[in-house]
């Protein structure tokens, strides 16, 4: 699973060709999430609160850059990287 970008000690990855809806996956220590893309909501798991919050911003200023990677995954396309949240 390719890790599309990294800040704070996030690590957010995408899979190739992974189930719907368009999401992304984060870990921040032992901690998880799934985050669905267009309402930059948790689908599953947690994240400490501080964390999440910068998480969820990122998400929403990298919407379409997401997107682009989603739909690219789902043809087994290269995922590219996307900057951090400063």
């Amino acid at each position: 699973m390719p890790v599309i970008s990294e800040f704070f000690g996030i690590k957010v990855m995408m899979f190739w060709a992974d189930h719907a809806p368009p999401h992304f996956h984060a870990q921040y220590g032992e901690f998880k999430v799934l985050v669905a893309i267009e309402y930059a909501t948790v689908l599953q798991g947690v994240f400490p609160a501080r964390q999440l919050k910068i998480l969820l911003a990122w998400c929403e200023m990298r919407r379409s850059e997401l997107m682009e990677n989603w739909a690219a995954a789902r043809e087994h396309r290269e995922i590219k990287s996307i900057a951090p949240i400063h």
